[in-house]
């Protein structure tokens, strides 16, 4: 008989829990040094961060171990984990790989496209601009995010697809969701996209996948610059 989940040690039950935990923590300090909320050479404390986010010390021990896999991070033996150096050219290469990923996609996109999709994508991006103007950031950040998701699985390239996701994950949602001039661009950016793709226009839709990628790294590195990142 295969017992309950009440039944089953807790130890069990919190290594389940755990991973998905470790990846919350991961998440939260990857957009403190994303957004410049800690600088290159800050270290990052297991205790401090465990207790701000009310967690204990062995899920953030886990997201840095994971943070030190994608180079924002570095041990310092006998010390900790330091913050590494993050240039504007780091910057501008995450968003260049993502442009780029999503400019195939799009591509690809552009042969499959029909008219009902062409009808929902349009209807989402008439919900984001009234989520822009009323400011409401949760709501913006869950269409961008569903109007970008419809048009990557019409490419039918989900190893692609996987690929973007996890390089989005150095996109800080809430520092462009907060931003009203994104928000009207980023309405913008799929009014002028959506034509592109009702004319099977493949140079129109790479061309905007790309600026809107473009745009991203350039507001991001322009926040950093103000908040003295690199003094």
């Amino acid at each position: 008989m295969t017992p309950s989940a009440a039944s089953r040690p807790s130890s069990a039950r919190a290594l389940r829990r755990r991973p998905q935990l470790s990846d919350d923590v991961a998440v939260h300090v990857r957009n403190l040094i994303m957004s410049g909320g800690v600088r290159p050479g800050d270290y990052i404390r297991l205790d401090e961060t465990a207790a701000e986010l009310g967690v204990s010390v062995t899920p953030v021990r886990e997201a840095l171990l994971t943070l030190r896999g994608e180079g924002l991070v570095e041990l310092v033996p006998h010390r900790g984990y330091v913050v590494a150096p993050l240039s504007r050219d780091d910057v501008n290469d995450l968003f260049w790989l993502q442009g780029r990923i999503a400019e195939e996609l799009a591509i690809r996109a552009t042969a499959l496209v029909d008219d009902d999709a062409l009808a929902e994508l349009g209807a989402m991006n008439e919900q984001l601009r009234r989520a822009v103007e009323l400011g409401d950031a949760d709501r913006i950040e869950e269409l961008e995010f569903g109007f970008h998701r419809i048009l990557n699985r019409l490419a039918g390239a989900r190893k692609l697809s996987w690929f973007l996701l996890n390089a989005t994950r150095y996109t800080l949602v809430h520092f462009y969701s907060s931003d009203l001039d994104w928000g009207h661009e980023a309405v913008a950016s799929h009014t002028r996209l959506l034509s592109a793709l009702a004319a099977r226009d493949t140079v129109a839709v790479a061309t905007e996948t790309r600026a809107h990628f473009e745009d991203g790294a350039k507001r991001l590195v322009r926040h950093l610059e103000t908040v003295g990142i690199w003094d």
